[in-house]
């Protein structure tokens, strides 16, 4: 009986010293934000709705503009409460991409419980834009308010030949003014015509709100989905991206072979400035075959964070080698993308927390919030 003993009792020993590695390995540095904490019975917090009708404007018919996927959402804060504006997706075809997408309102007093609009906000319509927003729609916002109160939404307009970046603004997230592509003018045009998207505009917390800010009297933004690149403005609208001397775009941080984001960087939210340097919260594409971590499912897309020089925002000091978030719940490995994604888009700062909004599986809105008067543990590797 003694040798039986002692055999559990080191086997225990080695599980307890095993659990404790991992935790130390995904412990977060002082500089990231988290751990994140899906509230129990809530998520997902939006789903598809097929109830729901829409007159388009181009089609001239009644849509089911958010029946099949609603997903990939934009936050912020509007006269004390949150609103996520929503990538929703109707059934007119068949797989990622090849349906049309608008953008759906909805808002919440405590950031959990959400109220949502009949008909969408943001859409392909008649107008100057068409031509890049149709048939494929409007996808993935980021939005972000400036100190007068005006919101500035950052989105995919998807023509199904090209994606391309365009900015939109508002000041009560309903009715909007669309700017088009933000490269349009930029070097002549240069990068107009490139496949470009998901863009994070940077911003800071003063006096308890989180507002578009500056650094040396330019706006800026982290964008890109292989690479993180970086652009900047003076007005919001028009963006001139990052370049090297030889005038190619310059890559802030890239994939890592057999890292979570061994395929894909792809900006998430608005960037943060804080006292220790700039936070880029980020998407990470787990590559499969050798070049990926073989302790995430390939193909999966998990969140990670990145800190820049607060006076360099094209300078990356570090960033994350384990995601903080990362795909475990049934609605975050099922629906359009099984591979599993927790894919973050929208962050908010409300009653001294943060709410991060995010798609799962290209399917439906999640939240988890971060605490930072009590911060938990980042999601476990296994």
């Amino acid at each position: 009986m003694k040798v039986v003993y002692t055999f559990f009792r080191s086997f225990a020993l080695i599980l307890l010293l095993h659990g404790s590695v991992v935790a130390q390995q995904n412990k977060l540095p002082d500089w990231a934000f988290g751990g994140f904490v899906r509230p129990a019975g809530i998520n997902p917090i939006i789903s598809p709705d097929s109830t729901t009708r829409f007159m388009d404007p181009v089609l001239h018919k009644l849509i089911g503009w958010e029946s099949n996927d609603t997903f990939n959402p934009a936050a912020t804060l509007l006269n004390g409460k949150i609103v996520v504006l929503y990538r929703s997706e109707d059934k007119s075809g068949v797989g990622i991409g090849f349906r049309t997408s608008r953008l759906g309102y909805a808002s919440s007093t405590d950031g959990l419980h959400f109220k949502r609009s009949k008909t969408p906000v943001f859409y392909p319509a008649e107008d100057s834009q068409k031509k890049y927003e149709w048939p494929g729609g409007c996808e993935d916002p980021r939005v972000a308010v400036t100190k007068n109160g005006t919101y500035v939404v950052f989105y995919t307009q998807w023509n199904r030949e090209l994606p391309r970046l365009g900015v939109a603004t508002s000041k009560d997230l309903k009715h909007w003014v669309k700017h088009g592509p933000i490269f349009e003018d930029a070097y002549q045009g240069k990068f107009l015509n490139i496949a470009h998207k998901s863009a994070s505009i940077l911003t800071k917390i003063e006096q308890g709100k989180q507002m578009i800010t500056k650094i040396n009297g330019k706006y800026w933004m982290y964008w890109g989905e292989l690479h993180v690149y970086g652009a900047t403005s003076l007005n919001l609208v028009d963006w001139a991206p990052v370049v090297n001397s030889d005038g190619s775009l310059k890559e802030f941080i890239s994939p890592r072979k057999g890292y979570f984001d061994s395929e894909l960087t792809e900006c998430g939210p608005p960037a943060l400035l804080t006292n220790k340097g700039i936070i880029l919260f980020y998407n990470g594409k787990n590559k499969s075959g050798d070049d990926g971590d073989k302790r995430f499912t390939a193909n999966s897309y998990c969140a990670g964070q990145a800190l820049f020089d607060k006076n360099d925002p094209s300078k990356p000091i570090t960033r994350l080698d384990l995601p903080f978030m990362r795909p475990m719940a049934s609605f975050e490995k099922s629906g359009q993308y099984p591979a599993g994604t927790v894919f973050i888009e929208g962050m908010v700062y409300f009653k001294q927390r943060w709410f991060l909004y995010y798609g799962c599986a290209d399917s439906r809105v999640g939240v988890a919030i971060y605490d930072p008067k009590h911060p938990a543990m980042p999601d476990p590797v296994n």
